[in-house]
């Protein structure tokens, strides 16, 4: 009975291990010198910028104002205002973007909006179709630089897309915002220094026509952009980061718009890991596509509140089990864990937030992974799975 109650502990501690290890790695590759940034040659290719937007009136305007200076002659700024009920295509077309409006109360979703806009540039299709959310704002010659890298790549391309807390946001938020960063900048950048590809992000992507026509983009999964770039992988156009292009958002302040956006997001990550997870690693595996191998195994890193949550329990069932019955592999096992994982979260935040998130902010993080218990109880019973905006600050 010790031996089997020894065996299960371990192999739970060692399945918590795997992500931390890997969490640790890419944060040390990460830390290596960055690479400069290549040269911009010849002329920047021609660019459609399509814009999804579901009720964006309050930050369309200010999301236009950073692209349309970046547009040259030939380009297009196309909006796709998306079962819209406020002033958001008025707006977009006041800012100059050329707009178009879907009306569909079944098919509702990003993806939906995204297919609806292709189809339309298809009268007169652009090398390079960028993707830009409708509250992000698009730093200054981020649009040439993903252009130019996506064709000379062939592949394509992801922005650094972060997203802050605003001013006066409260602890929670800004513990989002090392998270995302975590996310976003520190594994990205850990997993492009070994030359392996990146998650896409949803925002500030950069496609081929050829590779955006043939996409599946009419889907409403909750993280259709993850989607999306696995199945590039799959079919051997694996995404590039470009983090010398960096577009940025704002999290909502409310707290209805901080759950809403938390559980599409962490509810789509985790039945996708459980979905495909299995199958892709398998399919990689045959077919020898490292990259996707390297793109799932990514994928298989939970949100670092999950992670942490996960860690704590199997460290207290493993010393409960050292207490009483004298077990000891496990516990060390886990023990283990609580170091790694410690040692990667300080590193990150010691080389990529210290400047903008002081140390008493990660101290507050174990209560902020205890206040997400309910999100993740809610995918065990109740899953969300329809794609749901999230509720900005204003409406």
């Amino acid at each position: 009975m010790m031996t089997l109650l020894s065996w299960l502990l371990g192999a739970l501690a060692l399945l918590v291990l795997l992500p931390v290890l890997v969490l640790l790695i890419q944060v040390l590759l990460a830390c290596l010198p960055a690479r400069p940034a290549p040269m911009l040659k010849g002329a920047r290719p021609r660019v459609a910028v399509l814009v999804p937007a579901h009720n964006e009136a309050s930050v369309i305007a200010s999301a236009l104002a950073t692209i349309r200076p970046q547009l040259v002659e030939g380009d297009r700024l196309l909006v796709v205002a998306d079962n819209c009920s406020d002033d958001t295509a008025v707006l977009a077309r006041a800012a100059g973007a050329e707009v178009i409006e879907r009306q569909d109360a079944h098919l509702r979703g990003k993806g939906y909006a995204l297919d609806y806009g292709v189809r339309h540039l298809a009268e007169d299709p652009p090398q390079v179709v960028l993707i830009i959310d409708a509250d992000c704002q698009v730093s200054t010659g981020a649009i040439e630089r993903l252009a130019h890298c996506c064709v000379e790549s062939g592949r394509p391309v992801q922005s650094l897309y972060l997203m802050h807390a605003p001013a006066g946001a409260g602890l929670k938020v800004q513990v989002a915002e090392f998270a995302w960063r975590v996310k976003n900048l520190v594994r990205p950048r850990g997993w492009t220094r070994a030359g392996l590809p990146c998650q896409l992000m949803g925002a500030g992507m950069a496609f081929s026509w050829q590779d955006v026509t043939a996409a599946n983009l009419a889907t409403g999964h909750l993280v259709e952009d993850i989607k999306l770039g696995l199945e590039l992988c799959r079919d051997g156009k694996p995404p590039l980061f470009c983090p010398a292009a960096q577009v940025t958002s704002q999290f909502p302040t409310s707290q209805e718009g901080l759950s809403s956006q938390r559980k599409r997001w962490e509810h789509g990550h985790l039945g996708l890991v459980l979905a495909e997870g299995p199958g892709l690693i398998g399919r990689a595996l045959k077919q020898g596509n490292w990259p996707l191998l390297a793109m799932t195994i990514d994928l298989l890193v939970p949100p670092l509140a999950l992670l942490s949550l996960a860690m704590m329990v199997v460290f207290v069932l493993a010393w409960s089990a050292f207490l009483l019955l004298g077990v000891l592999t496990p516990a060390l096992i886990a023990t283990a864990n609580l170091a790694l994982l410690g040692t990667a979260v300080l590193l990150a935040w010691w080389r990529f937030s210290r400047e903008l998130i002081p140390f008493s902010v990660l101290l507050y993080a174990p209560f902020y992974a205890a206040k997400k218990i309910p999100l993740y109880l809610g995918f065990l019973l109740k899953r969300q799975v329809e794609w749901v905006r999230s509720k900005r600050d204003d409406n």
